[in-house]
């Protein structure tokens, strides 16, 4: 498995240039697995299909799920792309690079959770910040104008959110100066979470139910339902952060009193 791996790297670094493997590479990576992981969920918001895992029984319009789309496209292009290009020398400077050997998996492994708990702490944070009341009415509320989301809302956001936010995701690679590969791991990992966060769907496989303090659909879904003031779950990948400075306390409530009501179902049958 690794020499097929590191053939196939050994044939993009040979055809393509640092540079473009780096900034047009990460851009159509990204923009692949965003959209071939967030648009199934349309498909069933539509069709109507495994409703009994939809979190919200509202549905969005049609228009606006077309206007999502739309506006998605122009912030990859008009801003997520000039960000990977500009910031290219500020990696490279970090010690980035895309040639063999291949980091091994214990490097990548442990990259990648450093990563996440980088992220996790830098998001929390600066999500809180951008529910103050200014930056929620003059820039967050544009991410929040989807109360029942869909996994493309994810990245749904104000421009200047994109590039406030995104210093989360991008801050533990420009520390470490990762492979590109590393980097490219990351992102997929990055992008397949935050999908599934606002996928709109709890299903038996999701993997919150599996891996602990891993906040998912359901935990995220209740950010979006709630007014910007009170809403809470304001983390990232996982939930350490809510529970430490007890901004889940509101959707703990709501889970026991749930769990209450199936509870007392269950007895009286």
């Amino acid at each position: 498995m690794a020499s097929i791996i590191e053939s196939g790297w050994l044939y993009l670094t040979s055809h393509f240039s640092d540079f473009q493997l780096a900034c047009l590479g990460s851009f159509l990576l990204h923009e692949s697995v965003f959209f071939l992981a967030g648009l199934p969920f349309i498909f069933l918001e539509r069709a109507g299909f495994l409703s009994h895992f939809k979190i919200q029984s509202k549905n969005n319009t049609y228009a606006a799920q077309e206007r999502c789309i739309i506006r998605l496209v122009l912030y990859h292009l008009g801003v997520n792309l000039p960000v990977m290009i500009f910031s290219y020398p500020v990696f490279r400077y970090m010690g980035m690079r895309s040639s063999l050997p291949l980091p091994s998996w214990k490097v990548v492994a442990t990259q990648i959770v450093f990563y996440f708990i980088l992220e996790d702490f830098v998001f929390y944070w600066g999500h809180r910040i951008l529910h103050t009341k200014w930056l929620y009415k003059h820039v967050h509320s544009v991410h929040h104008e989807y109360a029942t989301p869909f996994g493309l809302t994810s990245e749904y956001a104000h421009p200047a959110e994109i590039l406030f936010l995104g210093f989360a995701t991008i801050i533990g690679p420009a520390i470490t100066g990762p492979h590109l590969i590393t980097l490219w791991l990351w992102m997929v990992l990055r992008v397949l979470e935050t999908v599934e966060a606002h996928c709109g769907y709890h299903f038996p496989w999701s993997l919150s139910n599996f891996l602990p303090l891993y906040g998912g659909a359901d935990f995220h879904d209740y950010h979006h339902r709630l007014l910007y003031t009170k809403s809470g779950n304001y983390s990232s990948t996982f939930v350490y952060m809510d529970w430490i400075f007890g901004t889940d306390k509101g959707y703990r409530r709501l889970k026991a009193l749930k769990n209450g009501q199936v509870e007392e179902s269950r007895k009286e049958l």
